[in-house]
């Protein structure tokens, strides 16, 4: 090799290192250069009413910074793809009475496909990621937080069953999951991606209910048309 070809070679490695380097907006736009954490962007809230049939733009679209080690990377479109549960959804508090005891007792209660017909084959949800931050839209509801495992940092909005009730709840990264925990609620309810690449999203205060949903677009897209709305 020449010295010529040498030093050429060596610019290009350099511009490739200068590149990976340049921050890198999760949805890319020129007039984004600047390097963006997670804490230069305010929280995000459900609008009142929830968001309707307009869904909203995404929050964390400037971020740049890179994911927290250790969080999945869950970032995309999302819509139902199937849907199984024990039983049908009936009143919250003694769904999640009889998931805590027979969890507990470590008693397996067999699933079955939700009734064609439900609303939840319909449902569509966007997930963003930066840092250890995630917001997560779906069913008309923003939910917003840092997954650190703290109260003050938690998802603090409102219900998607009435956009009215005020909800908490803390989030955290486990064991490849992203995980939400209502304060002195024994449940979990956890998103996580399955050997398809599916999301799996366990809702154990639904009925014990579990979505698998498809990828139809990445954390910047919006869904088509508007069966999704609530």
């Amino acid at each position: 090799m020449t010295r010529a070809s040498a030093a050429r070679v060596a610019l290009l490695l350099a511009l490739a290192v200068e590149a990976r380097a340049e921050p890198k907006p999760q949805c890319p736009q020129p007039s984004l250069v600047r390097e963006v954490n997670a804490a230069d962007i305010p929280v995000a809230h459900s609008p009142p009413g929830g968001y309707g049939a307009k869904f909203p733009a995404p929050v964390l679209a400037a971020c740049t910074e890179p994911l927290t080690p250790g969080a999945p990377d869950l970032r995309g479109l999302w819509k139902t793809l199937r849907a199984e549960q024990v039983e049908a959804p009936g009143w919250r508090p003694l769904a999640i009475a009889k998931f805590v005891l027979l969890d507990a007792l470590g008693v397996a209660r067999e699933r079955t496909r939700v009734p064609a017909g439900d609303r939840i084959y319909d449902y569509v949800e966007r997930i963003e990621q930066c840092g250890n931050r995630i917001v997560d839209m779906g069913g008309g509801t923003i939910a917003d937080a840092r997954a650190d495992g703290t109260e003050a940092n938690a998802v603090h909005d409102v219900s998607a069953l009435d956009f009215r009730t005020p909800i908490t709840a803390i989030a955290s990264f486990e064991d490849g999951a992203f995980v939400l925990r209502p304060p002195r609620i024994p449940i979990a309810i956890t998103r996580k991606l399955d050997a398809d690449g599916h999301l799996v999203w366990h809702r154990p205060d639904l009925g014990d209910r579990v979505v698998t949903l498809e990828r139809i677009g990445g954390p910047c897209d919006t869904p088509p048309g508007t069966k999704w709305a609530r």
